[in-house]
């Protein structure tokens, strides 16, 4: 407990709770007048005790909720070392693994759940296109998360026939299908009926997130029955490049393609091709695919046995919507893991490619025809995508035949009626060179043509991982992990290693789409293998503090029963990138302003930036209020200045508060809540 000192100079702090002055300052009407800090700014770093509670779940249950497809994976507690990846799923696409489903999903013309991956799109492609206009088909919609300024939990998603669905209400629904489909299997397994409380449970999200994103991802998963508020620990939200930094530790080396020829690895000599590690990753790719179960060995793989205390390697974590980028570095004797620098990354995932392409079929019919195409036969448009992707997937650095890309019917059809000309007069009256026209009905791309739609996106990749090298916490770093879906391109690879290959060796798991879903369940095995993080923002309360001439704005002066208090003043708890240890409290004592106030309000805010002194800066928004009740408390042994204690807790992929009355021990929890304010 904090000490209460006594020795202020002047009067005890008296002030109304509604005061009347004549500056109007916002904090007045938000009730941020209530408090004032006791004492200097104390910080005290103890670790939660109650971090490491002992686990009560038989099984973990990681959902890998992608941008372009989604999958689960679980472990058993008893079982620790044996990962078990979903069943198959049902339907497929030509040329594309289906370890995971996409992510899509179909909502009756009522607006009900129908079904979601494969079965949704087949289902949808199957109607009439009429009937087609009736039904609610969503996909890649997970980037709204990231892109929505000012995410809220009505926050709107479009459907391919322009209709509005709440967000909230998709993501639920999905991971409701996912819980299902995973208690199923369990249940399948075990031969008895698996309880929900018997699963922890495990969702990942982008570590580049902002705040209420991540929130927003848990709200979904307690409307989807996964967790509820009051059993809050069941559900774990995990970073992707987190999850993936905690598989690596794992790998063995015949569990991975070491890219760069600095060493011989798997039999390679230095004077192999990167063309030799490709194909050998793509045989693993293949051979895996038959296998539902991986074997984790409990113990440190080789490649970490290379690497001494202090170590630093980057996770590139690149998926359907967004690159992730983690430095972490080791901690010994138990290889515990310490984030070196804030996650940083962008929208720079596979779609970028897919809208490349978009843009050159605009630049070819003419973005008029594809706007109206997409709209009048939305199922068309989803088949001409899935035929695109399967082409995706066979660009590569030495490709030199072409790549055929069928055209739906439909869409020549359509064309010709919207045109009146044919899809072939188009193509030879664009000035698009590299895309021919096939008799066969398909668009013939010449490899040069599919490399310049991976360009961009590729480019905002290597840059982004340039200016990260550039920073002084960077500059030592021994691997980087390549992973994630979108890290199955070999241009990507050949990109990544003739970029860094000199400074680090670059590292592919073999399955490398299952990465960060193996490192989500081993997270959920043991949450506490991450011990220090970096705070992505600066948080603090709003206070009064003593007025002081020449440093408090003027017009921030409230005088009240002849005391001069400085309103609206931030009081920080942390501040932006600050590295925080796994359950860290740091502690603040305050007092009431007035001594019989018995309902005390504290509200706490955040920033991007590190530098803030009143909540009215720009960027400092609310995120959470502490309404701590005192009312009919027991009034006796109460101090003249009552001390109002307050604790947050970081470190975990969440945030919590708590503001303690210690005469009374009465006390109030709160999370940090980004969605409501």
């Amino acid at each position: 407990m904090l000490p209460c000192p006594g020795k202020r100079r002047g009067p005890p702090p008296r002030l109304e709770t509604a005061p009347t002055s004549a500056y109007s300052s916002p904090a007045r009407s938000l009730g941020d007048t209530g408090i004032t800090p006791l004492s200097p700014s104390h910080i005290v770093n103890d670790a939660d005790p109650n971090v490491s509670e002992q686990q009560t779940f038989l099984v973990v249950v990681a959902i890998d909720f992608g941008t372009t497809s989604s999958g689960y994976a679980y472990s058993f507690t008893k079982e620790p070392e044996c990962i078990h990846v979903m069943r198959r799923w049902e339907g497929g696409d030509p040329g594309v693994s289906n370890q995971k489903t996409p992510t899509t999903i179909l909502l009756t013309p009522e607006r009900k759940f129908h079904s979601f991956g494969y079965a949704a799109r087949d289902f949808y492609h199957d109607l009439d296109p009429n009937e087609a206009k009736q039904w609610l088909y969503l996909e890649k919609f997970k980037m709204k998360l990231h892109t929505t300024g000012d995410l809220t939990m009505d926050t709107e998603l479009t459907a391919a026939n322009g209709k509005k669905v709440k967000a909230l209400e998709i993501f639920a629904y999905a991971l409701q299908y996912f819980k299902e489909q995973a208690l199923k299997e369990l249940s399948d397994q075990a031969g008895s009926e698996f309880e929900n409380s018997d699963v922890r449970w495990v969702i990942t999200v982008p570590a580049i997130w902002k705040q209420p994103a991540k929130q927003f991802m848990r709200q979904a998963a307690y409307q989807a029955g996964l967790a509820s508020p009051e059993n809050s620990e069941q559900l774990i939200i995990a970073l992707e490049p987190e999850a993936a930094s905690i598989y690596c530790r794992k790998l063995r080396l015949h569990q991975m393609t070491d890219l760069s020829s600095k060493a011989a690895v798997n039999g390679y000599s230095s004077s192999d091709t990167v063309g030799a590690g490709f194909a050998q990753a793509k045989e693993h790719v293949r051979r895996n695919r038959q296998s539902r179960t991986f074997l984790v060995e409990n113990v440190i793989g080789e490649i970490w046995s290379e690497l001494e205390e202090g170590d630093k390697y980057v996770v590139v974590d690149s998926g359907g919507g967004t690159v992730d980028l983690t430095v972490h570095q080791i901690r010994l004797p138990e290889g515990h893991l310490k984030e070196l620098y804030k996650a940083t990354g962008g929208p720079y995932g596979s779609l970028g490619v897919d809208y490349e392409f978009e843009k050159l079929l605009c630049k070819i019919f003419g973005e008029d025809f594809i706007e109206q195409f997409k709209i009048k036969r939305p199922a068309a448009w989803v088949d001409l995508m899935i035929a695109f992707e399967s082409r995706k997937r066979a660009a590569a650095p030495d490709r030199t035949n072409p790549l055929n890309i069928t055209l739906p019917f439909s869409f020549i059809d359509y064309y010709k009626k919207f045109r009146g000309h044919s899809v072939e007069h188009a193509l030879r009256k664009s000035n698009v060179d590299f895309v021919k026209w096939s008799s066969q009905g398909m668009l013939r791309m010449s490899p040069d043509a599919m490399n310049a739609l991976f360009k961009p996106t590729i480019d905002s990749i290597i840059e982004h991982l340039r200016d990260l090298f550039q920073k002084p916490e960077v500059s030592t770093v021994k691997f980087l992990f390549l992973v994630g879906g979108f890290a199955e391109a070999p241009l990507l690879q050949q990109a990544v290693q003739a970029a860094f290959g000199d400074k680090c060796r670059v590292i592919i798991p073999q399955d490398v789409g299952l990465t960060i879903l193996k490192g989500a369940v081993l997270f959920g095995l043991d949450p506490a293998v991450i011990k220090v993080r970096r705070s992505p923002l600066t948080y603090g309360v709003g206070v009064l503090n003593r007025y002081v001439e020449g440093k408090h704005p003027p017009e921030k002066l409230l005088v009240k029963d002849g005391t001069r208090w400085c309103t609206d003043v931030f009081d920080k708890f942390i501040s932006a990138d600050q590295s925080v240890a796994l359950g860290e409290l740091v502690k603040r004592s305050y007092t009431p302003a007035k001594p019989s106030q018995l309902v005390i309000v504290i509200n706490i805010y955040s920033s991007e930036l590190d530098d803030v002194s009143f909540i009215t800066d720009p960027g400092v928004k609310k995120c959470g209020t502490l309404r701590l009740d005192l009312t009919g408390a027991s009034s006796t042994n109460v101090p003249a200045r009552r001390e109002i204690q307050t604790l947050m807790q970081f470190g975990d992929t969440e945030i919590k508060a708590t503001a303690i009355d210690i005469a009374t021990s009465k006390s109030v929890k709160v999370g940090i809540d980004f969605l409501n304010y």
